[in-house]
């Protein structure tokens, strides 16, 4: 055993001496290395540097003095095409600027959605919870119209305007609703004339007009087509403002206006219409009971149901859901047998169901003491002592066809004070 240690400490012994000499030649030539390096640092095969090319400092005034006066001429005309050339890629390069921001814009808008859609959130208090708006507005698209863009920039405020359309059937009721307008003091209108002459009308009254270009689908509708018939070419026409980024209060011109309507709006909803309902149930929603004897215990159903909102005045938010929403009334009312009033209402509220989607938008009802349809005002406010000190924001006359004299006496009433000029009028139509 004893020889048998020895044997392994020699050689133990032996293996350290061989490492250490193998580190201290390791150690000798890396410091041989350095000195090399320090005193050749190109390496000793390294050929000797080219010199430069040297050029000749008269080269070019020879060239220059062997061009023609026409070789010049060329090079001063290469130059102004160079420059406007340069000019119209800074105009480009801005232009693709915007785009980017705009498209950063809308990447905010989308990130937004996605945070309120796809994060979690956790309920608070019973009685605390409140829902989120998730409609943000489109990104503006002036290309789609840079007319009517310029137009809008120059009369809408914050973004919205009132919006009437007319032709020469309705120019009576159009002077009495911009003479009303004018006198409230309501700056953001446009009317968007549909034939020559309500254009020139306009202009001549000093009223902010538009008219489209030549299309010969609307044009001809515009031009001849009676109430039922332009209010469904509104639809095709607004989509533009939408696009362009405008809230639009779409209004037919037999409303008499009494008060600024923009200090009234919530803005909460894609759509914010006024109510054909005539009271608190009929505007508002009731649960009404449908009772069918046959079916014994189970004879009564209810029904959930509330009056149509009324396509003639209406505010609308530019939004995907709000644009979704035009073009399935617009698409519907090409069938001429269509109501607008009765698609408009059918598209915003029937729900989702096998083989329908519905229009996913938010909706609202305008309080229909202060957005007055003519039923409300000839059915119960004027016969009640204390609705009639109340002020409305509009009256709509949109329950008798005498218009024309019933917004005349609207003005007489509320603007000039006369107290019975509602008086002789009967509630409902002749």
């Amino acid at each position: 055993m004893a020889g048998r240690r020895d044997a392994l400490l020699t050689r133990e012994k032996g293996q350290s001496a061989v490492g250490s000499r193998i580190v201290g030649a390791v150690v000798l030539g890396v410091l041989i290395g350095c000195v090399f390096a320090f005193f050749s640092p190109n390496g000793f095969f390294t050929s000797a540097p080219t010199p430069p090319h040297i050029r000749n400092p008269n080269s070019k005034m020879v060239s220059s003095a062997c061009e023609s006066p026409e070789q010049v001429n060329a090079l001063k005309v290469d130059i102004l095409s160079a420059k406007e050339k340069n000019s119209e890629l800074k105009k480009e390069v801005k232009s693709l600027m915007e785009r980017l921001r705009l498209a950063e814009q809308g990447k905010g808008h989308a990130q937004e959605q996605f945070v309120v859609l796809g994060e979690n959130h956790k309920a608070g208090p019973f009685g605390t919870v409140k829902a989120l708006r998730t409609n943000p507005p489109v990104i503006p698209d002036e290309s789609v119209n840079p007319r009517l863009a310029k137009i809008l920039g120059e009369v809408a405020i914050y973004k919205e305007l009132v919006v009437a359309l007319a032709n020469s059937n309705v120019k009576e009721m159009l002077q009495l609703w911009f003479t009303n307008i004018k006198r409230v003091g309501i700056p953001n209108y446009l009317v968007v004339a549909l034939d020559d002459s309500i254009e020139e009308f306009c202009k001549s009254n000093d009223v902010p007009v538009y008219r489209r270009d030549p299309d010969q689908g609307v044009d001809a509708v515009g031009e001849s087509g009676g109430n039922h018939a332009v209010s469904g070419l509104k639809f095709r026409i607004l989509r533009e403002f939408l696009q362009l980024g405008y809230s639009v209060l779409l209004s037919d011109v037999d409303i008499v206006y009494l008060q600024n309507p923009f200090d009234y709006l919530y803005r909460d909803s894609d759509v914010e219409s006024m109510s054909d309902g005539h009271n608190n149930m009929t505007a508002y929603g009731y649960n009404d009971v449908f009772d069918e004897p046959s079916m014994g215990w189970a004879r009564y159903a209810h029904t959930m149901r509330i009056w149509v909102y009324n396509s003639g005045f209406f505010y609308i938010r530019p939004t995907i859901p709000s644009i979704e929403l035009l073009d399935r009334v617009a698409k519907r009312l090409s069938d001429p047998k269509s109501w607008d009033q009765a698609v408009f209402n059918e598209e915003l509220f029937f729900p989702s169901h096998p083989d329908y989607d519905g229009v996913h938008a938010a909706k609202r009802t305008m309080d229909m003491y202060l957005f007055m349809n003519s039923k409300v005002l000839f059915k119960t406010v004027r016969k009640d002592a204390k609705l009639k000190k109340l002020k409305p924001v509009i009256v709509h006359v949109n329950y008798h066809p005498d218009k024309f004299a019933r917004m005349k006496a609207i003005v007489e009433f509320y603007a000039n004070g006369k107290q019975d000029a509602l008086d002789h009028f009967k509630d409902g139509s002749d």
